[in-house]
C-alpha cells in the first residue's frame, strides 16, 4: 500500500500551499522538494542554476527524489520539473499516489508575479510567452504519470486539499 502523496505540476500551481495544507489533514510529514535541494547545495535554487546551470540543479533533484521516495508518511511537493526525469517518477511511484495539480496560464501568471522567490526559469522580458511554452512541452509529462489531477484555477487551498482527500479514499493503492 502507498502511504505518500506525490503533487506535481507548474509552478504556482499551488503544490507548497496545498501539500502543507494536505499534510496536516492526512497527518503526514510535509516535504519540499526544492528546499531539501536547497539546504543540501548549501544555495538557493537561483544560485544553483547560475553557478551549475539546470544540469546541476536536476542531478540534485534526482539525487532528493532517491532518498525521499524510500519513506512512507509523507506528502511530497515536487520541484515543477521533476517529472522531466522519468527516474524520478518511476521511484515516487513506488509508495507514492502522483497528483497532478493544473491551473491556467493566466493564473499561472498571477501567482507567480506575486511570489518573493526568484523562478529561474522564468528569468525572460516576456514571462507569459515563457509560462505558455514550458507548459505545452510539460502538460504530456505531467498527465501521463498522473493518478489523480486537480483544476486549482478556481479553488482556494482548503478546497484543494480537500479534494485530494476525496480522490484518495476512492484510490485502492493508498494507505489511509
Amino acid at each position: 500500500m502507498k502511504t505518500n502523496v506525490a503533487l506535481i505540476g507548474f509552478m504556482g500551481s499551488g503544490k507548497t500551499a496545498v501539500g502543507q495544507a494536505l499534510a496536516e489533514k492526512l497527518n503526514k510529514r510535509f516535504v519540499e522538494l526544492d528546499s531539501l535541494i536547497e539546504q543540501k547545495a548549501g544555495k538557493s535554487i537561483p544560485q544553483i542554476f547560475d553557478q551549475g546551470g539546470e544540469i546541476a540543479f536536476r542531478q540534485l533533484e534526482i539525487e532528493l527524489t532517491k532518498e525521499v521516495a524510500e519513506s512512507k508518511n509523507q506528502v511530497i511537493a515536487c520541484g515543477g520539473g521533476i517529472v522531466l526525469n522519468k527516474i524520478n517518477i518511476d521511484r515516487l511511484k513506488n509508495e507514492a499516489v502522483i497528483v497532478y495539480l493544473t491551473a491556467s496560464p493566466a493564473v499561472i501568471q498571477k501567482r507567480t508575479s506575486v511570489d518573493k522567490n526568484e523562478r529561474p526559469l522564468l528569468k525572460s522580458s516576456n514571462k507569459a510567452v515563457t509560462i505558455r511554452e514550458l507548459l505545452r512541452f510539460r502538460k504530456p509529462f505531467y498527465e501521463r504519470v498522473a493518478d489523480i489531477r486537480i483544476d486549482t484555477s478556481k479553488l482556494d487551498i482548503k478546497s484543494v486539499a480537500d479534494e485530494i482527500i476525496a480522490r484518495l479514499k476512492d484510490d485502492e493503492s493508498f494507505h489511509h
